[in-house]
């Protein structure tokens, strides 16, 4: 009894006079800490100690991160744990617990970099890897780097006729279209975009796509909900549009129906997402060392085993890696995204069309 009391009364001098080494809350980086001055075996001792990472953004079944997280468990027994959401959402976490964080990385579309920046809520760190990163990929001081792009891409459900190979396929038929989250999601704004160019139109010029847009969704055949693993798999999403690395593996883990695989022939984008480490990160050696390992030969591995284009201008896909995924012909004519200012206003854009001018003519 003696024992216990001493205890609460040790924890209640704690509270009221904040002793030294009485602190309770959690230790996190709060930009404080300069992941740049620190070498890889540092960022990798300072992982092992902290023993997991903490996501957002970044399920195994999106660009095959359930193989990274694999391999950072089995290679520094870092344990790891995700929140699926969409690229605003994410920040917006960080942000939001910035005084009680819980999250240590996250992947946002590269349109919403500038978001991270202006908001300061990431903090750098460059990998060992950042001068065989090309300069459109990485943002100063590493405050976010892309690994991998994908290339706008259909997935069909055949049980619902003939699959499209075009955006004017799409328009002649009668199925709902599958896109994700347009008014805060990248995935979305980039499908919107792709039309653009499919009709005639470009970044600087989205009318052709909001024009077709506004057409299907009068004709009822947007879906309002999110294009999701889970949703596939139950039959829900007809055709879905998302990134070439997604629509592999959805169509992989869901062997209960067929699916037609292809990037549209008249208009696709080309694009990546960044890896943004949280300022705040209650673990950021974990985070440090999860990015290391994302630009390293097994980390761009995985990603290309998923239908992704590793950025790393020194890292070649292995053959058989590239016979399994779809055939760069079919992305020849894509169009690549990597201007960084042009692209965030235009996706600036889409997202406030898309909510005065779709969203109120959807059934």
């Amino acid at each position: 009894m003696k024992k216990r009391l001493a205890f609460v009364l040790a924890v209640l001098m704690c509270l009221v006079f904040a002793l030294p080494g009485c602190s309770t809350k959690k230790t996190t980086s709060s930009g404080k800490l300069d992941l740049n001055t620190k070498s890889v075996s540092e960022i990798t001792a300072g992982a092992k100690k902290e023993g997991k990472v903490v996501s957002v953004g970044m399920p195994d079944s999106w660009a095959n991160w359930g193989l990274t997280w694999q391999g950072l468990k089995s290679d520094y027994g870092i344990d790891h744990s995700d929140t699926d959401m969409s690229s605003a959402e994410e920040l917006n976490m960080f942000l939001t617990e910035k005084n009680s964080p819980t999250k240590d990385i996250g992947d946002v579309g590269f349109g919403f970099t500038s978001t991270a920046i202006s908001q300061d809520v990431v903090q750098g760190y460059k990998t060992s890897y950042w001068d065989k990163v090309p300069a459109w990929a990485k943002g100063k001081d590493g405050k976010w780097m892309i690994a991998y792009t994908g290339v706008t891409t259909f997935i069909f459900n055949n049980k619902f006729g003939t699959a499209p190979k075009s955006w004017a396929d799409v328009r002649a038929g009668k199925y709902t279209l599958t896109i994700g989250d347009v008014v805060g999601g990248a995935t979305g704004q980039a499908n919107v975009l792709a039309t653009a160019y499919a009709f005639g139109g470009s970044i600087d010029n989205l009318e052709p796509a909001f024009t077709f847009w506004k057409e299907m969704a009068k004709a009822g055949r947007i879906d309002k909900g999110d294009i999701l693993l889970n949703r596939i798999q139950a039959g829900e999403v007809q055709c879905g549009v998302t990134w070439s690395y997604n629509a592999l593996t959805y169509r992989d883990k869901t062997p209960n129906y067929k699916f037609t695989v292809f990037v549209p022939s008249d208009g696709s984008v080309l694009s990546g997402y960044a890896s943004v480490i949280n300022k705040y990160a209650p673990h950021p050696y974990a985070a440090a060392l999860a990015r290391e390992y994302i630009f390293s030969d097994k980390g761009q591995t995985n990603l290309a085993k998923a239908g992704a284009i590793p950025t790393r201008t020194d890292f070649k896909v292995p053959q058989s890696v590239q016979d399994a995924t779809i055939p760069s012909s079919e992305y020849k004519n894509a169009h690549p995204i990597t201007d960084l200012d042009k692209y965030t206003a235009a996706c600036k854009t889409i997202s406030t069309r898309w909510q005065n001018e779709v969203i109120p003519l959807m059934k």
